[in-house]
């Protein structure tokens, strides 16, 4: 059992008033197992001043001792910002490089004998990514080029990218902009070889805490006085993921990458409307319309993936096409592969929380 592992509890109905605890049931994991061992090694985060860089930081501070812990991002202000939580005078390990993934150069320099690479650097607002087409693709699409250069260059292990469920049958230029990205990783491992670099992707759902949730915005309407909630579509439905689950799911998720996989989560969905009734019950709801590039429901594996797609307990794995040893050794793993035509979309996803286990899953996502 590794230090981060813990046990995690969900609550399924309202009409349970028992005052025990309620046994451990489907829907709420902490993808702690199997455990990656961080300890002595380098590690680089791109995008790292983010909300999952800061809480990647903050459990690897927790659970490791590592030799380098690098964050690459762009912006000084939040580079700042961070090393005030998290100051290289007690933590020797952490270091802060200014870099854009953009620049390939300065890529290359930053992988110096790097161990890891978790690459969370995007352009992830989708209204953004449709204003500033260009922009978008240089950072998300030629991004993912660069860094799969210098981490082949620089002989890295494993880089893991952070991709999203609108990259699944994709709507909007962010959608597509992670979709080309996950297939330049999948892809990179054809330039490999069978010893070089192993590149694998997540792919998750709505992130609880993250700055770009709308449970912030629908609290700050709350405070400010508001007498509606605005929802886009009564019907809508979202898969949801806390950060810590995330960042937990990265890295038991890199520990078992071979090179190809695209590791999806088993994970929770809600309607919209219900996520606004338990963080807002007073207010009110208004329906505004759903915002071009959005979808009703999300998907995270379409069924054409359905043949290359196998499932254990806690998540899916779609692997790649040319990976054949790769399936044979999850299948003798224990995975089993899913049913033809099998899809993973928000509204059918058989696991609904009910208000009780929003409210839960809520509490531990802001403790």
């Amino acid at each position: 059992m590794s230090p981060r592992a813990k046990k995690i509890y969900l609550a399924v109905s309202d009409d349970d008033r028992v005052a025990a605890p309620p046994p451990p049931v489907r829907g709420l994991r902490d993808f702690t197992q199997p455990w990656l061992d961080l300890n002595d090694k380098s590690v680089l985060v791109t995008g790292g001043t983010g909300s999952f860089g800061k809480h990647f930081v903050k459990t690897v501070i927790e659970n490791y001792k590592p030799r380098r812990l690098v964050i690459y991002s762009r912006d000084e202000l939040k580079q700042y910002e961070m090393q005030q939580l998290f100051p290289m005078d007690q933590h020797p390990f952490m270091r802060y490089f200014i870099g854009d993934v953009r620049d390939r150069d300065r890529l290359d320099m930053a992988l110096n004998n790097i161990d890891y690479v978790i690459h969370a650097a995007a352009l992830k607002q989708v209204p953004t990514a449709e204003y500033n087409p260009f922009e978008c693709i240089r950072t998300n699409v030629f991004g993912a080029e660069n860094l799969v250069y210098a981490a082949l260059r620089r002989n890295v292990r494993k880089v893991i990218a952070l991709s999203t469920d609108k990259a699944a049958n994709p709507v909007n230029l962010y959608g597509a902009s992670k979709l080309a990205s996950d297939k330049i990783f999948v892809a990179a491992n054809n330039l490999a070889g069978a010893d070089g670099t192993r590149f694998s992707v997540v792919r998750y759902g709505n992130v609880f805490g993250s700055r770009g949730s709308v449970v912030p915005f629908f609290r700050k309407l709350a405070a400010e006085g508001a007498a509606d909630i605005p929802i886009t579509d009564p019907r809508m439905t979202r898969f949801w993921i806390t950060l810590t689950q995330g960042v937990n799911f990265v890295l038991s998720s890199m520990e078992l990458s071979r090179g190809g996989e695209i590791f999806v989560p088993k994970i929770p969905s809600t309607t919209l409307t219900d996520l606004a009734r338990s963080i807002c019950p007073t207010l009110g709801q208004k329906v505004v319309g759903i915002r071009p590039g959005e979808k009703l429901h999300e998907t995270m594996i379409p069924a054409d993936d359905s043949r290359w797609t196998v499932e254990l307990d806690d998540r899916y794995v779609i692997l790649a096409s040319f990976a054949a040893a790769a399936r044979e050794a999850y299948l003798n793993r224990g995975a089993r592969p899913v049913a033809e035509g099998f899809a993973y979309s928000s509204d059918c996803n058989p696991e609904q929380l009910d208000a009780r286990g929003l409210q839960m899953l809520l509490a531990q996502a802001f403790a």
